[in-house]
C-alpha cells in the first residue's frame, strides 16, 4: 500500500534548503565518497550539521565560438563572455542582442570541442595559411555570408571530421602551437572567472567521439585548477594522436591522472543519438566487451549521465515505457546524429537513461559490477556562449537559432545524406537544462565531490528544490519534520547512494520533497521510478505516484487524474491557480523482494506553462503550424538509490 503524505510544509522546506556552508577537505577517494556525512545527533538541529544544506545550479556543457561547429554557425562569444554571462551580466549575443539571466548561476563548464579547438577563430580572422587551401577558403566565404549559408558550412565541417575528411591543413592538431594556445586561452579564462564560494568556473572540454554519426560524446570536467590542467592538452578523437573509442579516453584520464595527481570526471550525453550504442549489453561499438574490467572502468570514470539538454530529453521513451504517460517528453528519436542512419525500435534499448539503469542491474548480477551506476544531470549544450534554458529566455541551440521571427520555421540544421536530405526542425529544439548540486559550498573541489557521489539532480530548466533519502526506517511523521533532511541523512542515504543490507521483513521507504521555482509552475506530482529483475531476470520498471497536488484520487487503474491545464498560449501566460507550491512524502515500495537487484529515481513533475514556442509566437507575432507544441511540463529527475541484495 502506497505510504504518502501531502501537507503545507513550505518554512520546512526553506529552512531544509537554506543553510550555511561547511569546509571541504581535499577530496576523498571514489570508493570513499559513499557515505560521506555520517549521521550526528545533537539537541540544537543546526548544530553539527556536516551534511549539504545549499543546492547550487550551473550547466557543464557549454560551447562557445571556440569549438569549430559553434563559430561556424556563428557564435563569436569567447569562454570570457560565456563566464560574464553565467555570473549575472548583461551581455550582447552573437547576433547582437542583450540577454541576461533571471538568477545568476553558481557554476558553468566551458566545454569546448576537443578536436580542432581554436580552429573556427583563425578561420573566421582570415589567416593566410587556412584561406590558401581551397576547402578553407569556401568554409571561409560561407560563414561570411551568414544565415543559411554559415549553417551549411558549419555542417560541412562536422561532417568532414566525423568522417575522417578535415583537411589536415587546416587542422589546429594537438601539439600545435595553434592548439596549445587554444588550451591555454581555455583554461586562463576559467581560472579568471572562477570565484571560490561565489562562483565556480570548471576548467573541461568535450571530447566528441562521432565515428559514423554514433554519438558517444563525453564532456571531460577537471577538479584541478590550470598548473595541472596544463600538464597534458585534452584528448582528441582523430587518430593517431586521438581516439573516437570511450575506452582510450578513460585510459588518457588514468594517465592524467597518474602524471598530475589530479581528479577528472566524464559526463555521457545524447545516448538518443547513439543508435544503441550509448549503453552496450555485450559489445561495445568498437568492438570491445563489455566484461567486468570495461564495467568497473566506466563506473569508474562516468559517476554522471547528462539526461536532458537541447537535442532532446534521455529519460525514457514511450516504445520502452508504454505503461508511463509521461514517457513521450521533447523526444527526439530521428536516428544518429548527423541522420546517416535513421532510428529502429531495436535501437532504443541503448539509448534512454531508465533502461539502462535497469541494464546496469542485469550486468551487476552477471559481472559483479554495475557500469551504468551514474547520477542524473542536465545541461544545455548550447553552443551559442549563453547557458539559458528558461522558455522565456532561450536563445536556441546554435547561434543560426537565435531569436527571431524566423527560427520556428527554419530548421536548426539541414544535412544531405544518403537517403537525401534530412533536417532538425527549429521549433524541436528544447529549452533545457540545468544541474542541481548538494553541496557543503560552491568550489570546484565540494561541487566535484558532490558529482563523485551522485548527489546531483537534472531539471529541464526550472530551478525546483528536490531532496530525495532511501532507508529502512523513514514514516509519515518524517514528512511533518520542518528539518526533513536531518531525518534524512540520520536514517537513510541521498539520491546517488547505496542502500544497506536489507533488515528482515521490512522493505525500503523513501523520504522525497520538493519545492517550486518561484519563477515557473506550482507542482504537479512526485513519482518515484523504481527498476528491479524479476525471478527470471528479466528488466522490469514501474512509476509510483507518491505525493500530488490537490484531491485527486488514483482511478480504478491506479493512474492519477491530471492536474488540468491554466496555459493561455494565445498571450504565454498561466497562472498557478492549480497545484501546489511544495510536495512531501514518504513512500514504502510495496512490491520489494530483498533478494532482487532495484534502482530508484525521483521523478517531479510541474503543472503544465508555457512554451519557448509560444513565448515567440506572442513576441513576434506569427502564426504557428499545427505541429508545434505551445505547452510544456517541466520535470526535475533525481539521482538514484540501489538496492542490491
Amino acid at each position: 500500500m502506497i505510504d504518502f503524505k501531502l501537507r503545507p510544509a513550505l518554512l520546512a522546506l526553506v529552512t531544509l534548503f537554506a543553510g550555511e556552508s561547511l569546509a571541504q577537505d581535499p577530496a576523498p577517494s571514489a570508493e570513499s565518497l559513499q557515505g560521506a556525512f555520517p549521521a550526528r545527533a545533537s539537541y540544537s538541529p543546526y548544530a553539527n550539521r556536516n551534511f549539504p544544506t545549499q543546492v547550487f545550479w550551473g550547466d557543464t556543457h557549454l560551447h562557445t565560438g571556440m569549438s569549430m561547429d559553434a563559430g561556424a554557425f556563428g557564435a563569436r562569444l569567447t569562454p570570457d563572455d560565456a563566464y560574464r554571462f553565467a555570473k549575472g551580466e548583461e551581455v550582447v549575443s552573437s547576433t547582437g542582442q542583450r540577454v541576461k539571466l533571471s538568477r545568476p548561476l553558481d557554476f558553468l563548464v566551458v566545454a569546448d570541442h576537443s578536436d580542432n579547438m581554436g580552429f573556427f577563430p583563425r578561420l573566421q580572422a582570415g589567416e593566410p595559411s587556412m584561406l590558401a587551401d581551397p576547402t578553407g577558403r569556401r568554409w571561409y566565404d560561407m560563414i561570411q555570408k551568414g544565415g543559411q549559408d554559415g549553417v551549411a558550412a558549419a555542417v560541412e565541417i562536422v561532417q568532414a571530421l566525423t568522417g575522417n575528411k578535415f583537411p589536415e591543413s587546416l587542422a589546429a592538431l594537438p601539439g600545435s602551437e595553434a592548439y596549445r594556445s587554444a588550451w591555454e586561452l581555455t583554461m586562463k579564462a576559467a581560472e579568471e572567472a572562477n570565484e571560490p564560494g561565489s562562483f565556480t568556473a570548471f576548467i573541461g572540454y568535450e571530447w566528441t567521439s562521432t565515428e559514423k554519426g554514433i554519438n558517444l560524446h563525453r564532456v571531460v570536467v577537471y577538479r584541478d585548477d590550470a598548473s595541472k590542467a596544463s600538464v597534458m592538452e585534452p584528448y582528441t578523437t582523430l587518430p593517431p594522436l586521438g581516439s573516437p573509442d570511450p575506452r582510450e579516453l578513460w585510459k588518457w584520464m588514468q594517465q592524467y591522472e597518474d602524471r598530475t595527481g589530479g581528479d577528472l570526471l566524464a559526463i555521457a550525453h545524447n545516448g538518443n543519438m547513439s543508435n544503441g550504442q550509448m549503453f552496450p549489453v555485450s559489445r561495445t561499438y568498437f568492438d570491445g566487451r563489455v566484461d567486468k574490467s570495461y564495467a568497473a572502468t566506466r563506473a569508474r570514470w562516468e559517476p554522471l549521465y547528462e539526461v536532458t539538454q537541447i537535442k532532446g530529453d534521455g529519460e525514457t521513451h514511450p516504445f520502452l515505457s508504454p505503461n508511463d504517460e509521461f514517457a513521450d517528453y521533447e523526444t527526439w528519436d530521428q536516428g544518429n546524429l548527423d541522420l546517416s542512419q535513421l532510428k529502429s525500435d531495436d535501437m532504443l534499448t541503448g539509448e534512454y537513461a531508465r533502461t539502462a539503469l535497469q541494464i546496469g542491474l542485469e550486468l551487476e548480477k552477471k559481472l559483479g559490477v554495475n557500469p551504468y551506476k551514474f547520477g542524473l544531470i542536465g545541461a544545455t549544450d548550447s553552443h551559442t556562449g549563453l547557458a539559458t534554458a528558461e522558455e522565456e529566455n532561450f536563445f536556441g541551440k546554435h547561434s543560426g537559432a537565435e531569436p527571431s521571427a524566423e527560427r520556428v520555421y527554419h530548421p536548426m540544421a539541414r544535412i544531405d545524406t544518403p537517403d537525401g536530405v534530412m533536417e532538425y526542425t527549429g521549433w524541436g529544439m528544447v529549452s533545457s537544462g540545468y544541474q542541481g548540486v548538494w553541496a557543503t559550498e560552491n568550489t570546484r573541489e565540494a561541487l566535484f565531490d558532490a558529482m563523485m557521489r551522485k548527489e546531483t539532480y537534472a531539471t529541464t530548466g526550472p530551478r525546483m528544490l528536490v531532496r530525495f533519502f532511501g532507508g529502512w526506517d523513514f514514516t509519515a511523521a518524517d514528512a511533518k519534520s520542518r528539518l526533513p533532511a536531518n531525518a534524512g541523512y540520520m536514517k537513510g542515504v541521498p539520491m546517488g547512494g547505496d542502500l544497506t543490507a536489507a533488515p528482515a521483513g521490512k522493505a525500503p521507504s523513501f523520504l522525497v520533497a520538493a519545492l517550486r521555482d518561484p519563477y515557473s509552475g506550482n507542482l504537479d506530482r512526485i513519482q518515484i521510478v523504481k527498476g528491479w529483475l524479476d525471478k527470471r531476470g528479466r528488466r522490469q520498471e514501474e512509476v509510483y505516484d507518491v505525493a500530488w497536488a490537490g484531491d485527486r484520487k488514483p482511478d480504478a487503474s491506479g493512474k492519477l487524474p491530471p492536474v488540468g491545464n491554466t496555459v493561455d498560449a494565445a498571450t504565454a501566460t498561466w497562472t498557478n491557480s492549480i497545484g501546489s507550491p511544495e510536495l512531501i512524502g514518504v513512500w514504502t515500495d510495496p512490491d520489494f523482494d530483498p533478494d532482487v537487484l532495484a534502482v530508484y529515481y525521483a521523478r517531479v513533475l510541474e503543472i503544465p506553462t508555457p512554451r519557448w514556442t509560444a513565448y515567440e509566437a506572442v513576441r513576434f507575432g506569427i502564426e504557428l503550424p499545427d505541429e508545434v507544441p505551445v505547452t510544456t511540463q517541466e520535470r526535475a529527475y533525481t539521482s538514484p538509490i540501489w538496492y542490491t541484495p
